[in-house]
């Protein structure tokens, strides 16, 4: 069963003034991953491997909308070899994400490979796991030593009769001592379940027994809405605790869609600042505009901005610019027309077929960033 719910909660509460876990840092790529280095962003491409062009076209899609780091699936030779053309082609890191064949692994280190994701208990036997860990020492290059509520071993299964916490933490310790022993320590963590509170519990419990820097996600945690909740839940709570140097939110999506939700996250807990801030009133009896179809309209499109903004889109010209006084620009409706406002202060009336398109204008002029319409 699931840990008990109030498990969750410790005394005194959370608070953004916790320090953050003190890891050690390892780089993937150009990118440092813990030891005090800002919580990184990931996602993984869904394209077929294979097909390296359109790989390298998603991989620069991702990079345009946030990705620091991006993760590939190798599942075969054909994919081995064209990992190598990948790599050379795109900017940000790229991983090798391996699953059964250490070949493989090998294979994808040998491509330049910046890091390698593996899950020890597929990848075969203690002579198979041996001869990556040499590759992996020889070239330096990091693995993730991943560990899922689908992959524990069925000795730990019989053990704890589900995949707890603590059987993941177990296995997860089972695989590092092998690497330690085997004298490798470029090691990042995943503890991945699709279940909330089990994700939450596991990390913190290896929280208490390693300082291997942690990659945070809720595995398979659905489409676009609830997979963002429980992401924004599991990751989030855990950031809170200072708890993480790394993440990727995993949606049933295009992978663009990840980093919208990533970045969301850092930037309501104040750890990155990247991107608009879209604040928007719920509406009600006041709203005489279209408010639902122009604030859906605005963050579509203010997905492109990178420069930090904070802007508002408001249906009530009597206590809009107020609710959003700090705002640094936004728009509130009325019937017929709305004003444009800049930190809660009037600059002037717009009609409302213009007020988005005044939006825009205004924050383009504010960014010098162009808004693709």
């Amino acid at each position: 069963m699931p840990p008990d719910r109030d498990e969750l909660f410790v005394p005194g509460g959370l608070s953004l003034e916790n320090k953050r876990r003190v890891s050690r840092q390892i780089h993937i790529g150009d990118v440092p991953v813990g030891g005090g280095a800002p919580v990184s962003v990931q996602s993984m491409t869904n394209t077929d491997t294979r097909d390296w062009r359109a790989t390298v076209s998603q991989i620069e899609r991702l990079e345009e909308a946030g990705c620091e780091i991006v993760r590939v699936a190798v599942p075969d030779e054909q994919a081995a070899e064209t990992f190598a053309m990948i790599k050379k082609s795109v900017r940000i890191p790229v991983i090798a994400d391996i699953h059964f064949d250490f070949r493989l692994a090998i294979r994808a280190m040998q491509a330049g490979a910046d890091a390698i994701r593996i899950n020890p208990g597929n990848i075969g036997g203690p002579d198979r796991i041996k001869r990556v860990i040499d590759t992996a020492r020889e070239r330096e290059i990091p693995v993730r030593i991943g560990v899922n509520s689908g992959s524990v071993e069925k000795d730990l299964l019989a053990k704890y009769g589900h995949p707890t916490p603590e059987a993941m933490v177990e296995s997860a310790l089972r695989h590092i001592r092998f690497f330690e022993d085997n004298d490798f320590g470029l090691i990042k963590i995943s503890l991945k379940s699709s279940d909330v509170i089990t994700t939450i519990q596991s990390y913190r419990l290896m929280a208490e027994k390693t300082d291997y820097p942690f990659h945070l996600g809720v595995t398979e945690a659905g489409t676009v809405v609830s997979g963002a909740i429980k992401s924004s839940l599991g990751i989030g709570f855990l950031l809170l605790e200072g708890i993480g140097d790394t993440l990727r939110v995993s949606l049933t999506a295009a992978p663009e869609e990840e980093m919208f939700v990533a970045w969301s996250i850092l930037r309501a807990l104040k750890l990155r600042d990247r991107g608009v801030e879209l604040v928007s009133c719920p509406t009600c009896g006041r709203t005489e505009l279209d408010l639902i179809g122009i604030a859906e309209r605005a963050e579509a499109l203010l997905k492109q901005v990178k420069t930090p903004l904070k802007v508002a889109v408001m249906g009530c010209v009597v206590n809009g610019p107020g609710e959003a006084k700090e705002a640094d620009v936004g728009i509130a409706g009325g019937k017929g027309s709305g004003i444009l406002f800049k930190k809660g202060k009037r600059v002037e009336k717009v009609s409302e077929s213009e007020l988005l398109e005044r939006l825009l204008s205004e924050v383009e002029q504010m960014t010098g960033e162009k808004i693709k319409r």
